[in-house]
């Protein structure tokens, strides 16, 4: 890895481990102590690698850097240091000097506390989403704005209220009990999924970006199957159900960015690896007693990384989509499940079941029936893709409708 790639890497994959280390150690009241430490540290190798030869180890340099930082603050503040000593997460014996433990299992320990802190219903849904970008993977403000096509101040408030509405709560940066697993994981879970949504569907269009945040919410999720205590059915289905879905990540979009029909995708450029990756974990959730979205999803994830268009294969999907629906009804859920019933029964069922869903201000849904009255009425699907054109700003999806509408207009002659 070259040096000026160096930096930006190890800031994105050690500036989260870092702050949740001594978030678990300083307790959230005191979470920008955390932030300001670890920033001081990576400011310290700017300066100093810029000039010197990187070091041999530059984790470790990291490491020992934030470790004397911490100590040093401890000194500078005296009462911060005696609250801290007499607090249980601060396990030295009091006059005994700090030894910051950044050991693998730590630094595991002190994510998933903070996983747990963060997906705290007290919190919003976006702020959840955010305030884990920030402080979990180690995003800017500037590239949560991108992500979610606003403004750097709209993030800026929406942590800081985050983090503000912790505090008042006296949340505790800890270990999650069987009770609290329980209790929350379906929280977390949401969370977790959302974020590799914002990535997978993201209107953005940074690429880099949308994947990486994909590959932090795989991250995270993949951080709870490896705790024993968390590892439960729905967090492997979860797990497979991103799998599935990353494996066709790179064949979405074309190189110019627009939209690849799932039907028109070079299934040759699957990736193998994250299909097997999602077959085992989906096999993993298979054990217990309880059915969940992810279960569901992640089943009809693994049918779409088979191309072939067989009846059984869409008769599957269908069957799994009227299963989730009736588990956890969403018009996203409901609009997907009739491109499935025009597969397996054919367009004019589908239109039916489509036309009752009525979801007018969405452009997902003009699109859907511009595309099953395709080969039924022209006329008709021409109006439905030019509604859906009227109702996003996407540049990418206005591009795929403008095609579509496109070849309606000017059929090629055999």
């Amino acid at each position: 890895m070259e040096n000026s790639d160096l930096l930006p890497h190890l800031f994105r994959t050690e500036y989260r481990k870092l702050v949740s280390v001594l978030c678990y150690l300083f307790g959230i009241e005191h979470i920008e102590i955390a932030e300001d430490i670890v920033s001081d540290t990576f400011l310290s190798a700017t300066e100093l690698w810029s000039f010197n030869k990187v070091p041999e180890n530059p984790t470790g340099w990291l490491y020992t850097v934030a470790k004397n930082k911490t100590k040093n603050y401890l000194k500078r503040n005296a009462l911060f240091d005696q609250k801290l000593s007499t607090d249980l997460t601060y396990n030295a014996h009091k006059g005994e000097e700090l030894d910051l433990d950044l050991s693998t299992k730590n630094i595991a320990d002190s994510q998933l506390a903070m996983i747990f802190t963060v997906c705290n219903p007290c919190i919003s849904g976006e702020s959840q989403i955010a305030l884990a970008l920030n402080l979990l993977c180690g995003f800017g403000i500037q590239e949560i704005a991108d992500a979610f096509l606003t403004s750097k101040d709209v993030i800026y408030k929406r942590i800081n209220r985050a983090k503000s509405a912790l505090k008042e709560a006296q949340i505790k940066i800890e270990q999650p009990t069987v009770t609290e697993i329980s209790n929350r994981l379906d929280t977390v879970l949401t969370t977790l999924y959302l974020l590799f949504s914002e990535g997978y569907f993201s209107t953005a269009q940074n690429i880099l970006l949308r994947k990486d945040l994909c590959a932090e919410a795989m991250r995270l999720t993949y951080l709870l199957i490896e705790n024993e205590a968390t590892n439960k059915p729905s967090v492997n289905a979860l797990f497979a159900l991103m799998s599935f879905h990353a494996s066709r990540f790179d064949t979405r979009t074309d190189d110019q960015g627009d939209i690849i029909l799932y039907q028109d995708q070079d299934e040759t450029r699957w990736n193998q690896e994250l299909i097997e990756q999602g077959t085992y974990y989906l096999n993993q959730a298979s054990t217990g007693t309880r059915l969940t979205k992810f279960h569901l999803e992640a089943g009809i994830a693994y049918w779409h990384t088979h191309k072939e268009d067989t009846p059984e294969k869409w008769e599957s999907i269908l069957q799994l989509y009227n299963q989730l629906l009736m588990l956890d009804y969403s018009p996203l859920a409901a609009l997907n499940r009739t491109f499935a019933l025009a597969k397996a029964n054919g367009k004019q069922e589908a239109i039916r079941e489509a036309e009752k869903l009525k979801l007018t201000d969405n452009h997902y849904y003009y699109a859907l029936l511009g595309y099953l009255y395709t080969d039924i009425d022209s006329t008709k699907a021409v109006r439905h893709f030019e509604t859906a054109l009227t109702l996003t700003d996407s540049i990418t999806v206005k591009t795929a409708l403008l095609k579509n509408i496109d070849r309606l207009m000017n059929p090629v002659a055999l």
